[in-house]
């Protein structure tokens, strides 16, 4: 199916142009969210008259997007969730976590414009992109910590803080759990224990 966009939308093409789609993704999504018109003559006719407005409200929009995405860029979202040993999630951290935590702090951010391919499941700094305008993309650190002391650590080291992490210092010596006298059978001493 051939629709007209509206609107830059990214691997597919700019405003005003022409494309062929499937037919579902434009039945679905393109037409209903307001970002493509069936390329009738009618249409096409109709967005031609209507080009310089939509480009001035797009140049409006990506302007203040700039200007969001400037205070934005490398903000540390800090999100406290519970997590194993090994640092794996009791669940995960989602699109909507982040601009969840993002709003905490003032963006008011849609959870559509986090770009999130999977599901955050582990502790640690992740980089995350949030897309304000097709043509405005910023950079946020996604903090996963168990708790606001091991976010501030993780921000400060660069990496994630485990639990074998803070035991390290406490933790002896592997030499020192094993006895002296204590040696490992080898094969020639089995052999003498058995004749």
């Amino acid at each position: 199916m051939d629709v007209v966009l509206l609107e830059r939308i990214d691997k597919l093409g700019n405003m005003g142009q022409v494309v062929k789609v499937r037919p579902g993704y434009a039945r679905n999504y393109l037409i209903p969210q307001g970002k493509a018109l069936r390329a009738t003559q009618d249409n096409v006719a109709r967005f031609e008259s209507e080009r310089a407005d939509r480009e001035a409200r797009d140049a409006e929009r990506r302007g203040s997007a700039q200007q969001v995405a400037a205070k934005l860029n490398g903000t540390h979202v800090v999100l406290v969730r519970q997590a194993s040993d090994n640092m794996q999630l009791y669940g995960s951290v989602k699109a909507k976590d982040i601009a969840d935590g993002l709003a905490a702090l003032g963006f008011e951010i849609d959870r559509g414009a986090v770009v999130l391919d999977t599901p955050i499941k582990t502790l640690g700094l992740h980089e995350v992109k949030a897309a304000l305008h097709p043509e405005v993309v910023v950079t946020i650190v996604a903090n996963v910590a168990r708790s606001a002391d091991e976010a501030e650590m993780q921000k400060n080291t660069g990496r994630a803080v485990g639990r074998m992490d803070d035991d390290e210092d406490e933790a002896p010596a592997i030499e020192a759990l094993v006895e002296p006298e204590a040696a490992v059978q080898t094969d020639e001493d089995a052999g003498d224990a058995t004749a």
